[in-house]
């Protein structure tokens, strides 16, 4: 085991240097100009492929793909992109991993089917000529987005994994359909006109991200895990169809899985085990994450058991006891055998991240274990090129202690005694803080409430008047509740993210399949795979979430609820795998994350930056919050009278991003003057066919 010192900085090379995708449809089209647009959104993404760029266009048809590279398999250059099919018909520019690509080149091969490369990109474009784009999506296992050029159909299609663990944004800017795997990407397209929602600035507010398919800006959007989209160019826009590949309750159709529990909890070591092992395969180094926890732990392990060499890990601690995990970490690396490096970090430490967040999540993101996410994608960059993380078992194993909570509070909602706890949160609610305020000293001291606070009293009483579980598992799990009332302009409905639909069926249709469904189509890919993919393409790392293979998620979802639930908590397989690793003593113990003093901070060491961002007179000459009410939680808090921590966080956050994003408005983001066109590419440009350009540097031309 090493420890370092912590540098919150990037290394100078990977702030310069996996993969993006970028381009556009229509408008009006010239090579040149084409060239020159896909350079600016590319070079944007930088980070997310230092190893190379290309660039596909076809004037004629007038559609432009960009590509920045990590090479992570086949590292020559007959795996560049983008890339085009034997028979010529297809385009393909990929970010992403198909892990069985293996045994479908194979598969493929077998039917005829001859290779240039040994990459993924290749053998899902084979894959697509044989079988059609959604047979194809359905037999790949693998984290991805990318847009296929189909010229026979002139279609252009995106597409997005089933979890949602590369991010894809689309839309309209004039008469240009534009995409990217990042905003900033669309932002350096030379159309480029962005205007904030305050819609979704008010779902940020409730759920402290914003929710797909939204984004902070009008008409721009993210494209959904699961599905695809068709763009066809029209005489006056475009047609977009969605198509949706993957529904999760899908693959739980078939009913509950058969078998005694041992047997149960063998087919879920079998699809783990493949799964880590499909993840492991790259011709880069490979490490993981380690927090201690149960699915870290786990994801270890069965890394440890596939390698014949100690699995390089890696872990953040903090000098504040309650909030670091990394003497857990230390011990399990220590029970595995592992190779492993932890960063002690101090709060002046963690604190130096906080000006970069804006610029590495690339519209507002407000989950403070943001930070820890940074420091410790940062430390694993100088080791290895991909890591393997836990993400998912909470969402697929019914892991969250909230769960119970929740489910308690439904419980106590029913019957003539729920009626009236309904009846009197809801008056609550409604009166005027004034009104209310004089009512907290007896309640408080009768230790009824904890909150000196007759807004926060409010605000947790929304948490007594759900009509439906699904209303209150919405409240309890969001941060500022009714919150379009805080947002100037912002239209008055309900600031609910996704979630909605049905359960999975081997779960049933109670309260935990409701939660773990909506937690997996909301949750988990607009806040914790956010969280992931961006603090580590920031420092080109790239990320691979084992749990989140689709035969791990089907031998999940069709165990009953009882299994995943017992003894009054969750992951009851997971636990049972471990167990065959490490004794209890080492993961049996409460549930922390990465957990921040953000509280604490707020009223010491960020309090200047704070007061800074939330300034009144700032607040209303901005034009997008209610100053008067985020000043006077801003106060209460730093009282001490209430703990506003999450909502000042989200609004910090908000704030951040908008500073930062004023600086941006007259620059693109590498740095050129925004003067309508974007720089011209360095290197030569080749004419493959009489409407169609490649450039690239550093690497031949595929296909």
């Amino acid at each position: 085991m090493r420890r370092l010192r912590v540098s919150t900085e990037v290394p100078a090379e990977a702030s310069r240097r996996v993969c993006g995708i970028a381009g556009f449809l229509g408008g009006g089209f010239s090579a040149e100009r084409a060239l020159a647009e896909l350079a600016a959104m590319t070079a944007a993404l930088r980070h997310r492929g230092p190893d190379d760029e290309g660039f596909w266009v076809d004037a004629q048809a007038a559609v432009a793909l960009g590509h920045r590279r990590l090479a992570i398999i086949d590292l020559s250059p007959l795996g560049a992109q983008p890339m085009r099919s034997a028979s010529r018909r297809f385009c393909l520019t990929f970010n992403g991993e198909i892990y069985n690509y293996r045994a479908l080149r194979a598969e493929l091969a077998g039917r005829g089917m001859r290779f240039c490369s040994t990459s993924d990109t290749e053998v899902l474009l084979a894959a697509i000529e044989e079988w059609g784009l959604p047979r194809a999506l359905e037999r790949s296992r693998g984290m991805f987005a990318f847009a296929l050029w189909d010229a026979a159909e002139r279609v252009l299609w995106l597409a997005r994994d089933r979890f949602g663990e590369k991010p894809l944004y689309y839309g309209q800017i004039g008469n240009v359909f534009l995409f990217g795997s990042e905003l900033k990407a669309l932002r350096a397209h030379g159309g480029w006109r962005g205007e904030i929602d305050r819609h979704a600035l008010a779902l940020l507010l409730h759920h402290q991200y914003i929710p797909a398919p939204h984004s902070i800006f009008r008409g721009i959007r993210k494209l959904l895990p699961g599905c695809a989209l068709a763009v066809r160019a029209q005489d006056r826009g475009f047609e977009l169809e969605e198509v949706r590949y993957f529904e999760p309750a899908s693959i739980a159709a078939g009913g509950p899985l058969e078998g005694s529990e041992e047997e149960l909890v063998e087919q879920v070591d079998a699809a783990l085990t493949e799964s880590v092992r499909l993840q492991m395969v790259a011709d880069v180094p490979v490490g993981a994450f380690l927090s201690g926890g149960i699915d870290s732990s786990l994801i270890v392990a069965q890394m440890q058991r596939a390698s014949s060499q100690p699995v390089r890990t890696f872990s953040i601690g903090f000098e504040e006891a309650r909030f670091d995990e990394t003497p857990y970490a230390r011990e399990v690396a220590a029970r595995l055998g592992t190779r492993h490096t932890e960063l002690r970090v101090t709060p002046a430490d963690a604190l130096e991240v906080i000006p970069r967040l804006p610029a590495v999540y690339d519209e507002p993101f407000a989950d403070s274990s943001q930070i820890p996410t940074a420091l410790v994608s940062s430390l694993a960059r100088r080791e290895v090129t991909v890591s393997l993380s836990g993400d998912g078992g909470d969402e697929l194993f019914g892991g969250y202690p909230r769960y119970l909570e929740v489910a308690d509070r439904w419980r106590r909602l029913q019957g003539p005694a729920g009626t009236w706890r309904r009846a009197l949160a809801r008056t609550v609610t409604r009166l005027p803080a004034g009104v209310l305020s004089p009512l907290v000293p007896p309640l408080q001291f009768a230790g009824r409430v904890r909150s000196r606070s007759a807004q926060r009293i409010k605000e947790r009483a929304y948490g007594w008047t759900a009509d439906s579980f699904s209303d209150l598992y919405d409240v309890m799990t969001s941060c500022w509740q009714s919150a379009d009332r805080f947002v100037i302009g912002a239209p008055r409905e309900r600031a609910a993210g996704a979630g909605q639909g049905a359960s999975y069926v081997g779960l049933g249709d109670g309260p935990l399949a409701h939660m773990m469904n909506a937690d997996t189509r909301c949750y988990l890919p607009d806040d914790i795979l956010v969280k992931v993919d961006r603090a580590a393409m920031a420092v080109s790392l790239e990320t691979r979430v084992p749990l989140l293979d689709v035969e791990v998620a089907r031998s999940a979802w069709r165990i009953p609820a009882s299994l995943h639930m017992r003894d009054g908590r969750g992951k009851w397989v997971l636990r049972r795998l471990l167990e065959r690793h490490l004794p209890r003593s080492l993961f049996e113990r409460p549930k922390s994350g990465f957990a921040m003093p953000v509280a604490q901070w707020l009223r010491g060491e960020l309090r200047e930056w704070a007061e800074a961002q939330l300034d009144p007179a700032r607040l209303r000459r901005e034009g997008y919050l209610l100053a008067a009410e985020i000043r006077r939680r801003w106060q209460q808090h730093g009282r001490g009278t209430a703990d506003w921590a999450p909502h000042l966080w989200t609004v910090l956050m908000f704030q951040a991003w908008l500073e930062d994003f004023g600086r941006r408005e007259d620059r693109d983001v590498t740095g050129h003057a925004s003067m309508g066109m974007p720089h011209r590419p360095s290197g030569e440009a080749r004419l493959l066919q009489p409407t169609s350009f490649v450039s690239r540097r550093g690497a031949a031309p595929a296909g």
